[in-house]
C-alpha cells in the first residue's frame, strides 16, 4: 500500500482536498492527515475504493459528506454532519461527534466511540442495494433518528449512563430501525415510533464485531445488556409532527 503523509496545520480546506485528490491519482492509497483543526469537507465526494484516509486532529464539518468508497479513520473527534449524505465507505471516529452525523446517508457504515450530538441520522434512507448504519459507543442528543426512512442506528451507551438518547427519539421516524442497548423512558419518544423488546441480536451482531474490531472492547461487554429497538407505526409521519 502507498501512503503519504500530508501536514493540514496551515492549510485551508479547500487545498487540503485537491492534495488528498491529487495524491490519489498519484496512486496513494493511504494517506495521513496530521495536524488537522477543523478543515471541512474532508474526503468529499471521493469515489475510488480501497482508499485510506487518516486524520490526525479535529475532523471538521462534513467530513466524509457524499463518500462512495473509502474509509477513514478519525483519530480525535469529529464537528457537525458526518457523513453528510454518504453513499457507501467507512468512516471510523476514536472519539466524539457533532450533530446531524449521518444527515441523509443512504448507504455505507459509520463507528462512533464516544457520544454523538442532536440529530443523528436524520432523513436516513436505504437506497436500492444501499444499507446506511451509524454505531454509536456513548449516548446521543435529542431527535434520534429524527425523520429517518431506513437503514438501521445502534446506540450502545457502554458507559451506562441515565439518558441514551436524549428527548423524542424517532419523531418523524418512517423506516429503519433504532436498537439501544438498555431501556430508555417512553415518554422520550416520538408518537411515531413503538418500543419493543429485542431478544435476537443477530440482524445486528455484524455491525457489533467490527465496533469491537475498530475500538479494541471486547464483544462481551457489549453485548451484556439486553436491547430494544425503536420501530416506527405510523402511517402520516409528518401529519401532527410537534403537534404534540
Amino acid at each position: 500500500m502507498k501512503e503519504i503523509k500530508i501536514d493540514a496545520a496551515k492549510l485551508h480546506y479547500s487545498t487540503l482536498n485537491r492534495k488528498i485528490r491529487l495524491l490519489i491519482n498519484d496512486g496513494y492509497t493511504r494517506i495521513f492527515l496530521e495536524n488537522v483543526y477543523g478543515q471541512r469537507f474532508t474526503a468529499a465526494g471521493l469515489k475510488e475504493k480501497n482508499i485510506e484516509i487518516i486524520i490526525n486532529g479535529v475532523a471538521g464539518n462534513d467530513t466524509g459528506c457524499f463518500m462512495d468508497g473509502p474509509i477513514i479513520y478519525v483519530n480525535g473527534s469529529c464537528q457537525d454532519g458526518v457523513g453528510n449524505t454518504m453513499n457507501s465507505g467507512k468512516i471510523i471516529v476514536n472519539g466524539n461527534s457533532g450533530d446531524i452525523a449521518g444527515h441523509s446517508m443512504r448507504g455505507g457504515e459509520i463507528y462512533i466511540k464516544g457520544n454523538a450530538g442532536y440529530r443523528v441520522g436524520i432523513h436516513m434512507k436505504e437506497y436500492k442495494t444501499f444499507y446506511p448504519v451509524i454505531v454509536i459507543g456513548g449516548t446521543s442528543k435529542d431527535f434520534l433518528g429524527e425523520y429517518m426512512a431506513g437503514g438501521l442506528i445502534i446506540v450502545l451507551n457502554l458507559e451506562e449512563k441515565k439518558r441514551i438518547a436524549g428527548e423524542l427519539a424517532g419523531t418523524g421516524m418512517h423506516g429503519g430501525q433504532i436498537f439501544l442497548r438498555g431501556q430508555i423512558d417512553p415518554g422520550t419518544v416520538g408518537k411515531e415510533v413503538r418500543i419493543f423488546k429485542e431478544d435476537k441480536i443477530e440482524k445486528i451482531l455484524a455491525y457489533l464485531i467490527n465496533f469491537s474490531h475498530y475500538f479494541n472492547i471486547p464483544v462481551r461487554e457489549i453485548t451484556n445488556r439486553e436491547f430494544i429497538k425503536l420501530i416506527p407505526v405510523s402511517k402520516r409521519p409528518y401529519g401532527r409532527i410537534y403537534c404534540y
